[in-house]
């Protein structure tokens, strides 16, 4: 079933409704849990504008629309690609995902995800460990973003795991490739991180709502004034939080399309092309450190950069350096 879109037109009887309540009266297939996850996921819109609060009050005359995503498998499939493991033992694995592969599937991205690569990996014993459609998943990063992560292999790890990233308890820093230099040096972004109420592909920093969010920031080079090799550290772990954090700083990360643009004015030929053929936010998870919730042992792990990533620095440093 392809998505699809639900328009309807709010009548005077129906004006003052919550909006999950108005579409659940409106749409008998779909439960009102769905709904509202739909809503706050920002499939809704009214009049154009999206709205992500379930609690939102319709008027008459308004035009609602909700885009209704096509339904998935509930159950993946394991596939056999290859993963680049840094560690594994009897509870956990830790891995170099690469850019370019999708961590769970979901509409648009069935298959050839990292989760149908560890149910091949770990066999049938995987599944189920904490749910079904995302067996040993405990956090993610983007499909574009490279770098380290970690899945549970048992039911005690998925649940130690996630009590660690509920507290924040894990180590977190990405090596990330910003336009500019950012002001002061070093410092931390707080800022709330919510939906966008203009692309729901989007999140922005908000005023009301959403998320807490902190990121720690340190420039660690800069290619003259062009660019800036920037480390960040999560206190927290929200949907494209360094993305989002540094744009807000006017920094965007290279490459990101979505927050930014592909090159920036007046770089050079050399510099537009190496970005043109890295074709990707430039954001890396560099380091992941966290007790180990079973043996409690401290563990720390790095993962170099990728060799786009290498080729893109090397490219700014070209142009940093005195002629």
């Amino acid at each position: 079933m392809p998505e699809s879109m639900v328009a309807i037109l709010v009548e005077g009887e129906d004006s003052g409704q919550r909006l999950d309540r108005f579409l659940n009266n409106h749409l008998s297939d779909l439960s009102r849990t769905r709904i509202k996850s739909l809503i706050e996921a920002g499939c809704a819109s009214i009049d154009g504008k999206i709205i992500g609060d379930p609690n939102h009050r319709v008027k008459s005359g308004a035009n609602i629309s909700l885009d209704v995503p096509a339904p998935v498998e509930d159950r993946p499939e394991p596939q056999h690609i290859p993963l680049n493991i840094i560690h594994e033992d009897d509870h956990l694995v830790v891995l170099d995902k690469p850019a370019g592969m999708v961590v769970h599937p979901g509409a648009g991205n069935p298959d050839g995800t990292l989760v149908n690569a560890l149910l091949a990996h770990c066999g049938d014993s995987l599944r189920g460990i904490g749910g079904v459609k995302r067996p040993g998943i405990v956090h993610r990063i983007d499909k574009d973003t490279s770098g380290l992560m970690v899945a549970a292999k048992t039911e005690v790890a998925h649940h130690g795991l996630s009590e660690l990233f509920a507290s924040h308890d894990i180590e977190r820093r990405y090596d990330a490739l910003t336009w500019g230099v950012p002001s002061p040096l070093s410092g931390t972004v707080t800022g709330a991180i919510g939906r966008s109420s203009r692309n729901r592909k989007k999140m922005s920093v908000v005023e009301f709502g959403g998320k807490h969010a902190i990121t720690h920031y340190r420039v660690a080079s800069s290619f003259g004034m062009l660019a800036s090799h920037v480390s960040c550290e999560l206190e927290t772990g929200r949907t494209h939080q360094i993305r989002v954090h540094m744009t807000s700083l006017g920094h965007s990360l290279i490459g990101d399309q979505l927050y930014g643009r592909a090159t920036k004015r007046g770089a050079p030929e050399a510099v537009g092309a190496a970005v043109r053929n890295f074709n990707r936010q430039a954001l890396h998870a560099a380091t992941l450190g966290f007790k180990h919730p079973v043996t409690e042992e401290v563990l720390k792990f790095e993962a170099p950069h990728p060799k786009d990533f290498q080729l893109l620095i090397g490219e700014l440093e070209n142009y940093a350096r005195p002629k």
